[in-house]
Order: structure tokens, then sequence, then C-alpha cells
């Protein structure tokens, strides 16, 4: 059927009478979705109906013809996953999850975009059952099925055995034109064609509009073209309303094994609204309730708002395919036991987040060698030991770095290169796709079985920071890694100087920041990171050396709680000092200036000033007194944050202008970020 042919016209066929009376057609079965769709963003008065309604039929084909999933059990490991990465649709996936079985009840798509609703304005990772990512941010969906799409190839080299393919799973996603005109998409398709991700199959909604207008103004690209070039296998000139010719597409897809297919599925957006398909009304904007009604007649559709006929709720129903496809995962998985009793184990304990039954023990220990080691090495190089330390206990660890692994030393001694020909690896070289890197970071821990960590410069985090930010929204155990952390970069200069870069982080909420001031804090902040269920983790080192501090036990233990009393004097202080990584040295050396001069003074360091901030009142009181108003911030970035803790009385000595190109000990001497200038300022403020 010619795509020109998908028009208002074609669906007159089918009347509510016929959906009543036989057995539902594949359009009726793709309308549900539409009426779902356009009648929940009237309902909210906001929302994108066109997406939805356009991409019906080749939902309605894929998750009735070969989504493997089970909606009694959303968490079913060895699921398909499917990623609407145009997640301003969600409407669509919505619309699935309900007709398909899932717990998501009609009330729920009646309070679509309202508060507390399990149906936010985009997909949102932790409310709706079976929604397996939150996506909106363009581009980042079809990124993070990337990440999906590597986790279960690694994860079935690792465990797969002849006669047991216990991991065994597709990736599907839906895009539009604006996932492809992010520069992310760039990033991450070109890596999945490298790496041959044979299980990922992504359909492109090439329907010609975007919020403007027609794209043929501003996106031009030859798609199949690009998309071949970067190693994908590629199905062109695919009716998105014909279901024969969608069904043979994917088909086409699964029977190409070694590249990820792209399938690009002409459409028409707002299918089946007269009036307004095919247009850019039609992409943000209920349609009306004129429209709708109209939309109604043209589909033969005559049920009110949000009321499905049995007939096609019962056809759409996937709980009993469900169950029967887990139920025969199940059965290969109970001889998989039997035959290979302990890789068995490992892989459910990783599926299910646990750390290994030593690792408290054997970190912990590790943590203490360090303080007795006393190194005074650069933070980075003490990333890397507790890589070496940790990395040995933690199989679910896979890392990598962004063109970076020299200079972020991020590949320790067990590390394997994962790339086109082996996926049996824990390593990863991204190349230079710093945003890229970090939303596939998000895709593995969502998909589960690892632990990710991907390194940057720390200046280069301004171009992961979304992906950053959406790993603290949907709550990810997710660990990035950023060296060469303010002017001690030295030379290079102020383009990769970072200045505002850890305030900035720090502004992101469920984000563990970590700026460590030696060897022993770098361990802390890898074991917490990795203990870190629920919060991801940006772990800053630096590149020149650190001095190392001296700690008693139960300092070391204090680290974790973000900030603790590094140095005391006797009594109550006078003026406290208080810092992160490189600049912590500069208190104590301050320190010991000030209280040779008989001043009482206290240093605190900070490593994790967010941890710090969720302490009980009476730790927080204990380490920085209310008494005490004479304080002291030192930070090699931006000084505004510091004056939560210093008050309007205190002082912060940092950088609030951007860097030059010299030495590092020249540029903290130039900036004044040193301990005479310390001291001071202390003096001053008493």
């Amino acid at each position: 059927m010619s795509i020109l042919a998908a028009s208002s016209t074609n669906y007159s066929a089918t009347n509510n009478a016929s959906i009543m009376s036989q057995t539902p057609t594949r359009k009726t079965l793709a309308n549900a979705i539409r009426v779902l769709s356009m009648d929940a963003v009237q309902q909210a008065n906001s929302g994108h109906p066109g997406a939805p309604m356009g991409m019906a039929d080749i939902a309605e084909v894929l998750w009735n013809d070969f989504l493997s999933h089970n909606p009694a059990n959303p968490h079913w490991v060895n699921r398909d996953r499917f990623i609407l990465s145009n997640g301003h649709g969600s409407m669509l996936l919505y619309s699935l999850l309900h007709l398909s079985g899932y717990e998501l009840d009609i009330e729920e798509l009646r309070n679509f975009r309202q508060l507390h609703s399990k149906t936010p304005g985009h997909p949102e990772y932790g409310y709706a059952p079976g929604v397996e990512t939150t996506t909106g941010p363009l581009g980042q969906g079809v990124t993070n099925a990337v990440g999906m799409a590597l986790a279960e190839k690694v994860l079935a080299a690792q465990f797969n055995k002849p006669n047991f393919p216990v991991v065994d799973h597709y990736t599907y996603t839906f895009m539009g034109d604006g996932c492809l005109m992010e520069g992310i998409s760039h990033e991450a398709c070109s890596y999945a064609g490298t790496l041959g991700l044979g299980k990922l199959i992504a359909f492109w909604d090439d329907n010609g509009i975007s919020i403007d207008g027609d794209v043929e103004g501003w996106f031009t690209d030859d798609t199949p073209a690009r998309f071949e070039a970067y190693g994908w296998h590629v199905v062109s000139g695919v009716d998105g309303h014909d279901a024969a010719d969608i069904k043979q597409a994917i088909e086409q897809a699964k029977n190409e094994t070694s590249k990820p297919t792209l399938i690009c599925c002409k459409t028409v957006i707002g299918s089946g609204a007269p009036n307004k398909e095919g247009t850019h009304h039609v992409h943000g904007a209920p349609l009306g309730a004129e429209e709708i009604a109209e939309t109604r007649k043209v589909l033969g559709w005559s049920a009110p708002a949000f009321e499905i006929p049995s007939e096609v709720k019962n056809a759409w129903d996937a709980n009993d395919k469900g169950e029967q496809a887990e139920s025969a995962w199940e059965t290969l998985f109970e001889s998989y036991v039997e035959q290979c009793p302990e890789l068995a184990d490992e892989l459910l304990r990783r599926l299910a987040g646990e750390l290994a039954d030593d690792w408290e023990e054997k970190s912990t220990a590790f943590i203490a060698n360090a303080q007795q080691a006393a190194e005074t090495i650069a933070s980075r190089k003490a990333s890397l030991n507790a890589l070496n330390g940790f990395g040995p206990l933690l199989p679910e660890f896979l890392g990598g770095s962004a063109d970076l692994t020299g200079s972020n030393l991020t590949e320790w001694s067990g590390c394997v290169d994962v790339d086109g020909t082996n996926a049996n690896g824990n390593y990863l070289h991204y190349g230079v796709r710093e945003f890229g890197m970090s939303a596939i970071q998000n895709g593995l821990a969502l998909h589960g079985g690892f632990i990710p960590y991907g390194a940057t410069f720390l200046t280069f985090s301004d171009y992961a920071r979304n992906a950053v930010r959406m790993a603290a929204l949907m709550k990810l155990r997710n660990i990035f890694v950023y060296t060469h952390d303010s002017i001690g970069l030295g030379e290079d200069g102020p383009t990769h100087q970072s200045v505002e870069h850890v305030s900035s982080l720090r502004l992101i909420p469920n984000l563990d920041v970590w700026r460590p001031c030696d060897a022993v804090e770098s361990a802390v902040a890898w074991k917490c990171a990795v203990e870190s269920e629920n919060t991801p983790s940006a772990l800053i080192f630096t590149r020149q050396n650190v001095q190392h501090q001296q700690r008693s036990a139960e300092q070391v233990a204090a680290i974790a709680k973000g900030a603790y009393i590094l140095q005391d004097c006797t009594g109550e202080p006078q003026v406290i000092l208080m810092g992160t990584g490189s600049e912590v040295e500069l208190a104590t050396t301050a320190a010991a200036v000030l209280s040779d001069e008989g001043i009482k003074v206290r240093v605190v360091s900070m490593p994790c000033v967010d941890l710090f901030d969720k302490q009980d009142a009476a730790y927080k009181e204990s380490v920085l007194p209310a008494a005490v108003s004479a304080r002291v911030a030192i930070e090699a970035g931006s000084t505004g944050l510091w004056y939560k803790y210093v008050g309007l009385q205190g002082a912060v000595i940092g950088l609030d202008r951007f860097g030059e190109s010299a030495p590092a000990k020249e540029l903290f001497e130039f900036f004044g970020i040193t301990a005479e200038k310390l001291v001071t300022t202390a003096k001053g403020l008493l």
C-alpha cells in the first residue's frame, strides 16, 4: 500500500460494529493507540498526539508479533527492551502498556500529565511498570538503547554456554527526526555500528515534521546512507502504515545478526486526524474536540473516550504469551543452574545488583592499607590504584574512557577490551564521545548486570551534562570519572582548565560529587560510589600530586560522611579552614602556621558536600559548630557554593574567572590560591 494512501479514507471501513462483532483487524488494534493518545492529550490539555498516532501501526506489529515481554513481570531479566526515544510521544508507550496488560489502569491514562500520576508528560523510569528509561531529551533514548544492547552482548559473552543462551534478547527503539538531528545520536549510532550490536533494532519515524514545520528546511541528511556508513544494516522505504511491510522489515532486521538495523518507516504524523494529519499542528498540541470527533468518524471508532471494547483489549493482552515466554526461559535457566551452578549464581547476583560477599571486608582492608602506605601521588593515580584493588572484587565493572585512557588512568590491570570482535571483556574505548559514553553508561546501568564507569577531563563534563542529569533523575548506580580537575592542569590553558564545573555538578540533585584530597579519600570515594545503589557519583581527580594526610581509623571511617575533622585543636577552634582536593594540603599548611602563632585552628576536609548535607544536625554541628563564625573555604574553582558553609561573615578563596596557560604551580601563586593567602585571610576574620 502506498504511504500516500494512508490517509483518513483508509480507516472508514473499520466501524465500531465490526470491532464488537468479530476479531479486530490490525488497523483496529492500532486505532486503539490512536484514540487513547488523542483522548489523553485532550484531557490533559497538553501533550503530543502526532507521534503516537503516526507510529501506531509500527507499534502494533512490533508489540503483537515480535516483542518478547511479560506484563505480569516487567523485570523479567530476559525480556526484550523497548525504548521510546522520541519521548514526547509518551502516550504511545502508555497506551501500549495499558493495552498489553501491564499494571497501568485506565485511570492513569485519564490522569496523563497530572501530579503524582504514573503517566508524566515524558516517560520516567520508576513510575509506570514497563518504562525502561526516562526519555524526552532527544537522542538520549536511542543512546540508552545502545547501552542496553551492549549490555546484552557483553553479558551473553560472559555467561552463555553452548545450548544455554540464558542472555538472549533484543533492544528495540523508536526515534524521530529530532533524535537524529541531535549530535548524541551520531556519537552513539556510530559506536553501535563499530561494536556490531546485532540485536539492536531502531525504527526511524520519517514523517518529515518537527515543531517548526516541514523539516526539509533544516534536515536534509541522507539518513539511510549515514547509517550504512556507520556499519548498520538499513531497511529503507518501509510503509509505516502497512502491517505486512513493517513485519517483513522486522524479519529482515532479525535475520541480520552482525549489525544493528535501522528500519526507515515513512509515516504520516497524526495519522487519522482528517484536518491536521501530516502537519506540525498535530505535533505538540491537543487536536481539539471537533477534530477528535471527526477523527473518530474516520477511524470508525464510536466508543467513548477512554473506553476500549473488550474484543480489542483481549486481542492486545500479552499476559498469556508473556507467561509462556518467561516460563520457557525459566526451564532453560533451571537446566543452566544444574550444568553451570557457579555461573548461574554469579549472573543472578549481578542482575540483582548485589555486591559479592567479600566486598565489604576486602574493600575496607584496601582503604586501611592505603592509609598505611601514605603515598603522595596524583589522585588520578590513586584512582587507578583503587581500581586495581577493587576491580578483582567487581566482575560487574564495565569501564571506559572517551579517548583519554592514558590520562584518566581508568584501565586497570585486569581489563580486557570490548570491541567489534570480542564482547567478553570489561573495558570500552568510547572514542571522543563524552555525551554518548555517558548516556550509554545509563543504558548499561538500566539493563542490569553491570556497574558502569566512564571517564573524561572534568572540563568536558559539559558535553555530557544532560546524561549525568538523567542518571541522577533515574537514580542509577553509575560512576562518572573526571580527571584534570582545575587550573592544576597547567599549560593546556583555560579551554581545558575547570573553573565552574565542580560547583555546577553539585547543583544537580541526587548526584554525589567527590573531590578527594589524597589516595585514601580517593579509595573511599570509589567504595562509596560502588555501594551507592540509587545515586550516581562524579569522582573528580587531580593531574598533579597531592600530599598524603595522616588520619586515625575513626577519621578514615568519617570520610564516607562527606566531611570530617582532619586536624583539630584543643578546645573550641577560633577559625575553621575547609577545602577539597588538592587545596586541602594548603589548608593543613596554613593551619600549622596559624597554630605556631597561637591561633586555634580546625581543618575540615569536605570531599563530598552532597553526603555531608545528608548527615543529621548533630553531626554537622560537631564538624562546623555554629559558634565559630571565622571560617575560610579554599577550592580552585567557583566560590559561590562555599558561602553555604562559611556564612556571610566567612571568606572563600577560589577562582571566579577563567584560567591561564602556565605551569600549575605558577598559576596557583598567580591566582592567590595559596597557604599564605589562607593565613592572611583567616587572620583578617579574627
